[in-house]
């Protein structure tokens, strides 16, 4: 058998060219593993192939990035050392972009390894290879570093792609589910104002992203009663609307056979806990009015307090139970009655009207509130709402940080 040494240069330049035609089916068979969209394992498979057996390299640490960290994606031989000793040795080789001889490096964990593979985008590093018994030298020695860049440079790329494409799936989806709760929001806002000849009605909904949690309800029940609702829903999404949306139905469906708010809550309260088994809750204040005989009853579960105005004074409307949704029984229940009298104002809101983002004005809240219902109580509810909206842009610098919902009743 001829030696190396022996052979002519006509006998190095074919063995040079059957190399590089080697590496070419390499670089094919792992190119139509990618484009036939095989999984990550068997690309880590056919990376350590390619070194063990045509290169032999006797021993490989593959870390990619992840998170702003990286994770130990491949090893073989040699004694593994801990992942956190690995990525340390690695950042203080975090400029060179190059392969890098460790043979005389300060590190004693790197001066085990005979290479450094660098794999970078730009400014940011993917990934790092440290290679060790790896004994080609001379003028092959510079191709194979290469060789085994590219290659592994070629499955980064591949992993990154298939992360960017799981991550726009996410999003589409993501996307998608946001159109469907809005579609779901939208049946379930019901019209914004209402007027007859016992009670005017306006509501403003803002959602603080494109789906909100809020939900708001009008329902005139017969000649002489009606029922309204304000409620705020744990959570954003499909899941929120859809419970929304069956927290609707179920209220519309009490409403029209009980007489009692504290049965239609407890009854609403079952409602919610067998479809999220406590995993959500919904804030509310629900209350009913009989125009004849001038009597309000109400019900706050857990929600911002509505607030009643009446000849220049304002008092609110707490008296209820906990916010429905987290006991399989509500711990106390309790209903609230009052006479309301004729040209009374009443504000429903939820709490993205208090909480602001950089809300440095110590003014607005409650009280806040509360002052400025005495001095425009008089107006329309529509006007009043309006008003009260442009005051808080005024005064309140940011946005809100939830939903805002107003709905103002005015009673005759």
């Amino acid at each position: 058998m001829q030696n190396i040494d022996e052979m002519s240069p006509e006998d190095e330049l074919i063995r040079l060219l059957l190399k590089r035609q080697t590496e070419l089916n390499a670089l094919l068979e792992v190119t139509q593993a990618i484009n036939k969209d095989t999984g990550t394992p068997v690309l880590i498979q056919m990376l350590q192939v390619i070194l063990k057996s045509y290169l032999q390299v006797g021993k490989l640490r593959f870390l990619i990035e992840k998170s702003d960290s990286y994770v130990l994606l491949s090893k073989y031989g040699g004694d593994i050392e801990p992942i956190s000793a690995l990525q340390k040795a690695c950042l203080k080789l975090n400029k060179i972009k190059w392969p890098a001889p460790l043979a005389n490096h300060e590190d004693p964990l790197l001066r085990k390894y005979d290479y450094f593979i660098p794999i970078y985008h730009k400014k940011k590093a993917l990934a790092f290879a440290l290679i060790g018994d790896f004994n080609t030298s001379g003028e092959l020695l510079h191709n194979d570093l290469n060789f085994i860049q590219t290659v592994v440079n070629v499955i980064v790329v591949a992993l990154e792609n298939k992360k960017l494409f799981r991550e726009r799936l996410l999003s589409e989806r993501f996307q998608r589910e946001m159109e469907l709760a809005v579609e779901v929001q939208n049946m379930l806002i019901p019209l914004k104002a209402y007027k007859d000849k016992s009670v005017e009605v306006s509501a403003r909904y803002i959602p603080h992203q494109n789906i909100g949690g809020d939900y708001f309800d009008f329902i005139r029940l017969n000649d002489h009663e009606f029922l309204w609702c304000v409620a705020d829903v744990s959570g954003k999404g499909i899941s929120a609307a859809l419970l929304m949306a069956n927290f609707q139905a179920s209220l519309h469906a009490w409403s029209a056979v009980e007489d009692d708010l504290t049965n239609i809550i407890d009854r609403l309260n079952k409602v919610v806990i067998n479809n999220t088994k406590g995993e959500r809750f919904i804030t509310l204040f629900l209350a009913k009015y009989n125009q004849d005989t001038r009597k309000l009853n109400y019900i706050n579960a857990g929600h911002n307090a509505t607030v009643l105005y009446s000849r220049g004074e304002a008092v609110t409307l707490k008296l209820g139970t906990t916010m429905i949704g987290v006991f399989d029984e509500l711990p106390f229940l309790n209903q609230g009655e009052l006479d309301v009298e004729p040209g009374s104002l009443i504000v429903n809101y939820t709490d993205g009207l208090m909480d602001h983002e950089h809300n440095s004005n110590k003014d607005w809240g409650e009280e806040g509130l509360f002052e400025f219902i005495k001095t425009h109580g008089d107006l329309s509810p529509d006007n009043f709402n309006q008003l009260l909206m442009n005051h808080i842009n005024l005064v309140i610098k940011g946005k809100p940080i939830d939903d805002v919902t107003l709905l103002t009743l005015r009673i005759f």
